[in-house]
């Protein structure tokens, strides 16, 4: 049914020389004068930074249009296609239940919205629940697989792909919150605005439990708004997972769903890059979701993530250098890689060579840009009509400690880029846990 999804090949080879680079970028300049040690921390600081100001700066409203425009104009059933809502749940009977009592309560045409959940051999009371939701709405359909079935996330995604047939498919993750209209004010914004697929703001639903949970929930308002404007820019924009929308075609186009990969959404933001679908983001309506809220939840959770983002890189590095795709988009490939993955990796090494030869760090003019733009990246998020949750307050000691949150970074790339070259990559579905909050 599907083209044969991308397997990752040699990524521990790559994954090394990437690594060797960056110990060398941060060890080398130790070997210079102070001056000339700063020198390229100093260029680079204006060219990263001056680009990833740039990017919040952009005024994001020119990509607002269907966004957060009042639809006064009569619409019929007719213009609103059929929906397959994907979930793929695995030990969810703490938030299972409400989910598909929300979804089957969402404002859409009646017979054009089905939901699909894949109960990936949950060990809990998951299946128990969804086999009475399924007497109750007749729009639920429950499809069983094994827990050893193989290929994470990704594998029951793709197995839910061979029993729906919706024009246009949303992901959701099981601990998911939307609006009552919000399928409807999604479906408009990617009709209108021609796009193949769009991601949702990602609004944190407990932010107010602990300081980790409210720095997260800061965290999704800034990316968001890195994001669109990356998109005002002509750059990349990029799905997150929860709340992404596809059209089904387009899925089909660049082969499914990953399932070499620890992050789906990452990997098929490039494949679908790679197809020339577009992918839009969508400020206003939100999906709702749960932070983490201890350390440890935090650590592997983004230890995942940091695997599956440079693993797309990786991955797909032939054609993001290629002259298949546009300078623009190079460009600002290039310098978010650089910032995202190479400085925390950089910096850790050029921290190792400060203490081993007892001179000054040579990267803290471009550490220091960075976690200023980041800063400005969430006051603007923080600041911006939101509907959803109550992102927090931007006062000044809440955006000191978000700046200062972003530091594990720094910690969790060099860690997962030396555990990828260190070790064989066995590929293990690690979900967030869920509470129901």
């Amino acid at each position: 049914m599907f083209a044969v999804a991308l397997k990752g090949e040699n990524r521990r080879g790559k994954t090394a020389l990437f690594l060797i680079a960056c110990v060398w970028a941060g060890a080398a300049p130790h070997m210079l004068n102070p001056f000339e040690a700063v020198l390229p921390a100093l260029v680079l600081a204006c060219v990263l930074g001056g680009y990833g100001l740039s990017t919040v700066l952009r005024d994001v409203r020119s990509m607002q249009n269907i966004n957060d425009q009042n639809f006064n104009q009569p619409i019929t059933s007719d213009y609103f296609p059929t929906i397959d809502i994907l979930i793929a749940a695995r030990d969810e009977e703490s938030v299972i239940q409400r989910l598909v009592e929300r979804l089957t309560s969402l404002k859409y045409p009646l017979g054009k919205l089905s939901i699909c959940i894949v109960d990936d051999g949950s060990q809990d009371r998951t299946p128990i629940l969804l086999a009475d939701l399924k007497q109750r709405f007749s729009n639920l359909h429950v499809i069983n697989r094994s827990r050893s079935a193989g290929g994470g996330k990704s594998g029951a995604l793709n197995e839910a792909l061979t029993h729906v047939n919706g024009e246009w498919i949303l992901i959701l993750d099981a601990d998911a919150q939307l609006q009552i209209d919000a399928l409807e004010r999604l479906i408009l914004y990617a009709k209108e605005g021609g796009w193949s697929a769009v991601q949702l703001r990602k609004a944190v639903v407990n932010s107010n439990q602990n300081w980790l949970t409210q720095c997260q929930a800061m965290e999704m308002a800034m990316d968001t708004v890195i994001q669109k404007g990356r998109l005002a820019g002509q750059g990349v924009a990029e799905l997150r997972g929860n709340g992404q929308l596809l059209k089904r075609k387009s899925i089909e186009k660049c082969g499914g769903f990953n399932e070499a990969t620890v992050t789906d959404d990452l990997d098929l933001s490039f494949r679908l890059l790679a197809s020339g679908a577009l992918v839009g983001i969508l400020w206003n309506p939100p999906v709702q979701e749960e932070a983490v809220v201890t350390l440890k939840a935090l650590w592997g959770q983004r230890q995942r993530w940091a695997e599956g983002g440079l693993q797309r890189f990786f991955d797909y590095w032939e054609y993001l250098t290629s002259n298949k795709i546009c300078f623009t988009k190079k460009k600002d490939l290039a310098c978010f890689f650089l910032l995202q993955y190479a400085l925390p990796l950089v910096s850790f090494f050029d921290l190792l060579t400060t203490i081993l030869t007892n001179t000054i760090p040579a990267y803290f003019p471009l550490s220091i840009v960075a976690f200023g733009v980041s800063g400005f990246a969430f006051w603007k998020g923080c600041s911006l009509p939101s509907e959803g949750p109550k992102i927090p307050s931007p006062k000044p000691l809440l955006l000191v400690m978000a700046i200062f949150y972003l530091v594990h970074w720094f910690i969790v790339i060099p860690w997962v880029t030396m555990k990828m070259v260190i070790f064989p990559k066995n590929l293990i579905w690690v979900k967030t846990s869920h509470h129901g909050k």
